[in-house]
């Protein structure tokens, strides 16, 4: 939160005189240390460097809006940017329910081709009708974890008294048969050592920051394939960017670039340190093959994916669009 005083010691005489710098907020769940606030920060500082009267300020923690309650204000003006899992407004846009989806996203660079597809451009013309547009790309991956068992196939969860993150991936988990637990990634440690939960899954940086490794005997991370993977972009009121002088939203787009290249390397990182601390800690690690990504993808299509086309007249194209990038 520093960068009001960095952009005024930086700003042409212009504004030294007397024009004050245009502040933009932007909104996020995560405390400063997460990923997703570097991002942010990332072009907070690239646009101050630019030197273009632009003041973004971060407001992290839900400081400024709860984590679930960004979409509306920020498609009515009333916040600028947020940093927003887009899944969050799927009870608005059910198309958005497809960037938390089991089996659309098999690895990072595939996340990374989804970003550049003709299913984005689908999901950004949506955003377009409420005044929304994206400035960084960025997915998160994760993984599952057992208390006795390893987790990479369907029959492996047969039986499981199991907690998934998001609604499409406890339909896809209970038509595997297993049992379905719901709460929030943060109560996964005491539910494990209780005997509430036999298994888990959740962000790779979930796993780490809440000790799961203390709880488990085998951990299935997000490698060549995982079936865990969220959309959280950057995102922006579209009016306030098209209100900008063309200097600003040059230098907003390319520092949203930059960050968008850190972002998924590391997104990347996430998965690798999480592999790295649960296997120092002694916990097996299983990798899932592609005929175990290809068998789950099968019962998500009976299960996540025809709950989704349900909610959704042109879900079927959409759904398409995605399963075509290869």
């Amino acid at each position: 939160m520093k960068y009001t005083a960095t952009v005024a010691a930086a700003a042409p005489a212009a504004f030294a005189i007397g024009a004050r710098a245009k502040e933009l907020r932007v909104s996020h769940q995560w405390s400063e240390a997460d990923v997703r606030h570097k991002v942010a920060q990332m072009v907070a500082d690239e646009v101050a460097a630019a030197d273009v009267g632009l003041d973004i300020k971060i407001f992290p923690s839900q400081s400024l809006f709860k984590a679930r309650e960004q979409y509306k204000p920020l498609s009515r003006g009333q916040l600028d940017m947020a940093v927003f899992p887009l899944s969050y407004a799927g009870g608005l846009r059910n198309a958005y329910n497809l960037t938390l989806m089991p089996g659309l996203v098999k690895n990072h660079d595939h996340a990374a081709r989804l970003n550049d597809s003709e299913f984005m451009d689908e999901i950004e013309k949506i955003m377009a009708e409420d005044d929304v547009m994206v400035l960084v790309h960025g997915y998160l991956a994760g993984g599952f974890a057992g208390t006795e068992t390893c987790i990479t196939a369907p029959e492996d969860v047969a039986g499981l008294q199991m907690r998934a993150a998001g609604k499409a991936f406890e339909q896809m988990l209970a038509g595997a048969g297993a049992s379905i637990a719901s709460m929030a990634s943060s109560e996964i440690y005491n539910a494990m050592q209780t005997g509430v939960l036999d298994a888990a899954n959740t962000s790779s940086s979930s796993f780490v920051s809440y000790r799961i490794y203390e709880q488990v005997a085998c951990f299935t991370p997000a490698g060549d394939y995982a079936l865990w993977f969220m959309y959280q972009p950057m995102l922006m009121n579209k009016s306030v960017f098209d209100g900008l002088s063309d200097e600003q939203q040059q230098a907003l787009m390319t520092a949203a670039e930059k960050a968008e290249a850190y972002y998924l390397e590391e997104a990347k990182k996430q998965d690798g340190k999480a592999r790295e601390v649960f296997a120092e800690n002694g916990v097996e690690i299983a990798d899932m093959t592609q005929e175990e990504f290809d068998a789950w993808r099968a019962i998500a299509r009976e299960t996540s994916y025809k709950a989704f086309l349900e909610g959704s007249p042109d879900g079927q194209r959409l759904l398409d669009l995605a399963l075509s990038v290869e």
